[in-house]
């Protein structure tokens, strides 16, 4: 079965000698949720633009759902859904009129138009706000609505750029589960494009990471960490204590360099090693006040790859007027 979303060597230039994607090959099963991970301008919504065929590619190739963007493009918009970042919605329609107006332009059915208009209002959680303009809407009252629209003829690949950016917990969260649920039930290979680690961390099966044009690494997020190194346990011990407490646990795990107070190891077999390491300290008379095993997170992954890291450059960027949620 060939995948559902296909690219190789996939380029795009711009004016002025900016070539904002350069070379991305890509290979997306059917029934996947993937997730491509970067900072703004890596290349993350110029990709997904060309996979949705609104940017030619300067060279390259992809296909999606067995069609070609370029020579197939009408194939490729009916077997997909979008929902971009910057997606331009009426604000003087309801919800309602503008799910009608999407029922049409599909070719729906009246009756089943009307069915899965309500189904989505329902499951989004917008039925209270369905007959208001969508010019009184929140943030994130925008962002399922704008999914709505993007599932309401039941795409086999839906695209989603930037889902949550700006969206307060609960909304994020209730986006989440959506793609969960569509995912699992209707099998909806899912691309998905986010800054957030988190995001890539809890949904997506396998992670790209782009940066500057480029997918510098690609896997299950849980193989990636792996790549960065051992999971980190930092026992907290009573002042004075540190050494005899290295001393106690030498050869449970490689050292770490630890503050005041703590003493920190390496662990390849991860928690499988927290009674042994708790036996030897209380065999040395040690009582330690605490134990933090820390995973190798994907910003690990990024700062290995790239030399920076994803979350400091998220920050800096909300401490220049990016706000940290919209109003709910």
């Amino acid at each position: 079965m060939p995948p559902a979303v296909e690219a190789h060597g996939l380029v795009r230039d711009f004016k002025g000698g900016v070539r904002a994607v350069d070379g991305v090959d890509l290979a997306i099963p059917e029934g996947e949720v993937y997730g491509f991970l970067g900072p703004n301008g890596a290349g993350k919504s110029t990709t997904v633009r060309m996979l949705t065929t609104l940017l030619r590619p300067t060279g390259g190739t992809a296909r999606v759902a067995g069609h070609d963007v370029v020579r197939d493009a009408g194939a490729v918009r009916r077997a997909i859904g979008v929902a971009l970042q910057d997606a331009a919605i009426d604000p003087l329609m309801s919800g309602r009129e503008l799910l009608r107006l999407q029922t049409i332009l599909h070719g729906l059915g009246w009756a089943t138009g009307r069915a899965r208009a309500s189904e989505l209002l329902d499951r989004l959680e917008l039925t209270g706000a369905a007959d208001r303009r969508v010019g009184t809407y929140s943030g994130g009252m925008r962002r399922r609505l704008d999914l709505a629209l993007a599932l309401l003829h039941e795409p086999k690949i839906l695209f989603l750029d930037e889902p949550t950016a700006g969206l307060d917990p609960p909304s994020r969260r209730t986006l989440w589960e959506e793609v969960r649920r569509l995912n699992r039930e209707a099998g909806t290979t899912v691309f998905l494009t986010t800054q957030y680690l988190e995001e890539a961390d809890q949904l997506a099966a396998r992670v790209g990471i782009i940066d500057g044009g480029k997918i510098v690494a690609e896997g299950t997020p849980a193989a990636l960490k792996a790549e960065v190194g051992d999971p980190t346990l930092t026992i907290t011990v009573p002042v004075g204590d540190e050494e005899a407490s290295r001393a106690a646990l030498a050869g449970l795990g490689a050292a770490a360099p630890g503050g005041e107070g703590q003493v920190c190891l390496r662990l390849p077999s991860g928690a499988a090693a927290l009674p042994a390491i708790v036996r030897a300290l209380d065999a040395a008379g040690i009582s330690p006040s605490g134990l933090d095993l820390a995973q190798p997170s994907l910003d690990d992954v990024f700062a290995a790859k790239t030399g920076r890291r994803l979350e400091a450059e998220d920050g800096a960027e909300r401490s220049a007027g990016e706000p940290l949620a919209a109003t709910p």
